[in-house]
């Protein structure tokens, strides 16, 4: 996969894109990523990208020239389905399921707003989509963006060493995902769960969906009514309902 990044920024992407899962994956040849200068787009000497708003008010407007033609430009070579994405406040929120849409295309485009935000014309003319990754306030789209190549990156072959970790992580599932332990067994009078010392696979298996279920309904109940509960699920969240009503 490429992904092409449109930003007033580039340096702030320097550090992340070399370190970890990210590094990794470009290094395997499963991502390339390419940051471009907005301002090699600019139409005047002194390279401005931005503009006061007409109608008055704060702040600063992304102007729609550079943005267009950057956008153009990378689109001859991608090709006209590549998706274009602008990352704001404004826009879809992004969750497991987007990103594992996106990890199917061969090619994205993300655009970093900045300021009070873009030109509208931007959005009427080269932007396919918008994506927000949560509710506040960020000083640009950078953030934003390495939020959706690392979520997208890692859902690629041969980015992660043990694929199967991708099904039993939060969200893969639609919950959040149980607690680990490691050793030592016992630390500071806390001790691992004998389940998990036991061997026994299938108790394992059932001790790690309850655990998942209840901190799903603990700290994001709002999940659970998304899902099309097991018939497991029901007794298992039954089991925990009777826990909580003797705690």
């Amino acid at each position: 996969m490429r992904i092409d990044v449109i930003t007033i920024f580039p340096g702030f992407f320097s550090s992340p894109l070399e370190c970890s899962m990210l590094g990794r994956a470009q290094q395997v040849g499963a991502l390339t990523v390419q940051v471009h200068d907005l301002r090699n787009w600019a139409t005047d000497k002194h390279r401005v990208v931005d503009d006061y708003p007409y109608g008055g008010g704060a702040g600063m407007v992304m102007k729609p020239e550079p943005l267009t033609l950057a956008v153009e430009d990378l689109l001859r070579e991608a090709g006209p389905d590549c998706p274009v994405i602008l990352l704001t406040p404004q826009g879809q929120q992004f969750d497991q399921a987007k990103a594992e849409q996106l990890a199917q295309q061969a090619q994205l485009i993300l655009i970093c707003g900045h300021y009070e935000g873009v030109d509208e014309r931007v959005r009427q003319s080269v932007v396919t989509e918008e994506l927000s990754i949560g509710d506040y306030i960020l000083t640009g789209g950078e953030p934003a963006a390495l939020v959706v190549i690392e979520a997208v990156a890692r859902l690629l072959p041969g980015v992660l060493g043990n694929p199967a970790s991708l099904h039993n992580e939060s969200f893969a599932s639609g919950l959040l995902e149980y607690p680990h332990y490691t050793r030592p067994v016992t630390w500071r009078g806390m001790s691992v769960p004998e389940v998990l010392l036991s061997g026994h696979h299938e108790k394992i298996r059932r001790w790690r969906y309850k655990q998942a279920l209840r901190r799903t309904r603990e700290r994001r109940p709002e999940l659970l009514e998304q899902l099309e509960l097991t018939e497991q699920a029901r007794e298992l969240l039954a089991e925990i309902e009777a826990e909580c009503n003797r705690e």
